[in-house]
């Protein structure tokens, strides 16, 4: 067995070029600053602890650099992970016969079993090698989720940011809540909140080269203890448990286990499309090539980890791996740089976040977001494709009117009720020569410069023929016959496009055939690729089909000369 194959670090770590040192160890510590206080953050987006948001990062950060096939992925906690997490669990507790939704300690146990199951599930997938999954979710769905998740999760930290007490409900439920609550926020807490949000944004306008997170992380830290904002009512993380997390199997009731593994698939979808298409663009930028299999397999085992660690969902994220690659991160030497500083924070710097306002994390949190939505995705997708836009505000709605895995799934049955439906009604082309071209055919409707061949219909199937849609296109193609001027003496069938041969088309192309041949009409078919002209044979269809050739242009001519009174092939 190759073992490389499933350790990628053993690859490539040999071959190492040491003048990339530099710049990754420069990286790695850029990219602590970075996911040390979002990773932070993240945690209370899924309702768990801090410290869960660096437990995640001492499993995702070495794992991810061993199994990886990405030099640049940063994969870990983020907002899409973390939303899910928080819903998910959620509703498996409320599932759950055996269960109390209000025990931090029972979540903590529920989150960290969620995030074992979602391992696993990534663990089938990548043992089946399914890699193309993430082909389910389309580019409209998935902004428009993303979108819908953004919104989600800034309204979800508007309590921490104005001091008030949190609202339950959806998140239009949850924004009026805090709306009422306006009136008792706490002006201390805003006014944190708010310039930490400030902060956040013109930093990097001054240097780019400034961890503007640690920065405004450490500066909170030090105005909170200095000034006592605990004493004027604005609400801090407190003591953090100092030391490196202890591996744990979640006790969790068989049935509510089984219970996650549907919202586990979901979330598989969603963060695997995110992790891999990140992975992509950078992989396409500097030339290498990413594994999907792989990736299910290291993204599987970070899970893993985190769920023993009692950390959260990881994934790759964008803005992490941005800030990594920007920082001149040459490969996963980087990860293993900020896993090592990570390692020291739990051990020696817990203490240091006693005074941190959560304000001040609310506003990490929703700075991290914004770009999202300010970047217009759907508006822009508006023009660009203007049906599929409505799978992606469906998939928004889902999220905001109901929770974040049920619009994700309405806008992925919706696009694939879309598929169906486009899939169920193909294009059948009527051919013509192409004028000056020997031997080529193109679409008459198209190209009206093409000569049509008296006599002779000539229909290709510009989509594969199967069950669904095998009734749309035999009804169709007889609508053609009828129509043609002056009635075809012989029908040629294109079938390059089809390259596969279910039973029910099968009966249906025998039905029509036949039909056709009882009203003199003689049957030529196509570029048939073996597979199909297997099929067609042990089904009776070649039985009735008159002729099979293996270009257009010669069952074109054998048509022509039968109308002639010649003989045909």
């Amino acid at each position: 067995m190759n073992v490389a194959r499933y350790v990628p670090i053993l690859a490539w770590l040999p071959r190492y070029d040491r003048s990339w040192l530099t710049f990754d160890a420069i990286a790695g510590l850029t990219l602590w600053g970075l996911v040390v206080p979002e990773g932070m953050a993240y945690a209370g987006i899924a309702g768990l602890p801090p410290q869960a948001g660096l437990y995640t990062l001492v499993a995702s950060l070495l794992i991810y650099a061993l199994l990886g096939t990405s030099r640049h992925l940063s994969v870990g906690g983020t907002s899409a992970t973390a939303a899910l997490l928080a819903s998910s669990v959620a509703a498996a507790l409320v599932a759950s016969a055996s269960a109390t939704a209000s025990d931090p300690q029972t979540y903590a146990t529920y989150a960290a079993a969620f995030v074992l199951v979602t391992g696993l599930v990534f663990l089938v997938a990548g043992i089946a090698r399914m890699g193309f999954i993430t082909q389910f979710l389309s580019k409209p769905v998935m902004d428009g989720f993303v979108v819908g998740l953004a919104i989600f999760v800034v309204v979800g930290q508007l309590n921490k940011l104005f001091g008030v007490e949190k609202t339950e409900g959806n998140t239009v439920e949850k924004l009026l809540g805090i709306i009422r609550e306006l009136p008792q926020a706490n002006l201390a807490t805003v006014a944190v909140g708010a310039a930490a949000l400030l902060a956040l944004a013109l930093l990097p306008r001054g240097s780019r080269r400034i961890p503007a997170g640690l920065a405004v992380l450490f500066g909170a830290i030090i105005l909170s203890a200095a000034l006592g904002l605990e004493d004027r009512g604005v609400a801090v993380v407190g003591a953090l448990p100092a030391g490196l997390p202890v591996p744990a199997i979640p006790s969790v009731p068989i049935a509510d286990l089984l219970g996650m593994v549907l919202p586990a698939i979901g979330v598989l979808l969603v963060a695997f499309s995110e992790s891999l298409g990140v992975a992509h663009e950078f992989a396409e930028k500097h030339g290498y090539e990413v594994d999907p299999d792989q990736e299910l397999n290291a993204h599987a085992v970070v899970n893993i980890a985190s769920g023993l660690f009692g950390g959260m969902l990881a994934a790759g994220g964008m803005s992490s791996s941005a800030v990594k690659e920007g920082a001149g991160a040459r490969s996963q030497v980087s990860n293993l740089v900020a896993w090592a500083a990570t390692i020291v924070t739990l051990l020696f710097l817990t203490p240091l976040f006693t005074s941190l306002p959560e304000a001040v994390l609310a506003a990490l949190i929703i700075h991290a977001v914004w770009h999202i939505l300010s970047s217009r995705k759907l508006l822009r997708l508006r023009k660009e494709a203007p049906v599929e836009v409505w799978f992606g505000v469906l998939a928004l709605a889902g999220v905001v009117f109901i929770d974040v895995l049920q619009g994700m799934m309405i806008g992925l049955l919706a696009s694939l009720a879309f598929v169906v439906y486009r899939s169920s009604r193909p294009h059948l082309s009527s051919l013509g020569r192409v004028p000056g071209a020997p031997g080529a055919y193109s679409d008459l409707a198209r190209h009206p410069e093409d000569v049509p061949v008296p006599g002779v219909l000539i229909a290709r199937l510009d989509a594969p023929m199967y069950y669904a849609n095998a009734l749309t296109a035999r009804d169709r193609l007889k609508a053609m016959v009828r129509e043609a001027t002056p009635p075809p003496s012989a029908v040629v069938l294109d079938a390059e496009g089809q390259d596969d041969l279910d039973i029910t088309s099968a009966e249906v192309l025998k039905g029509l055939f036949t039909e056709l041949r009882a009203s003199g009409i003689e049957i030529y078919v196509a570029n048939v690729h073996a597979p199909v002209l297997e099929r067609a044979r042990a089904t009776g269809v070649l039985e009735v089909a008159d002729h099979v050739l293996p270009t257009v242009e010669l069952a074109v001519r054998a048509a022509e000369e039968k109308g002639r009174g010649g003989r045909s092939p």
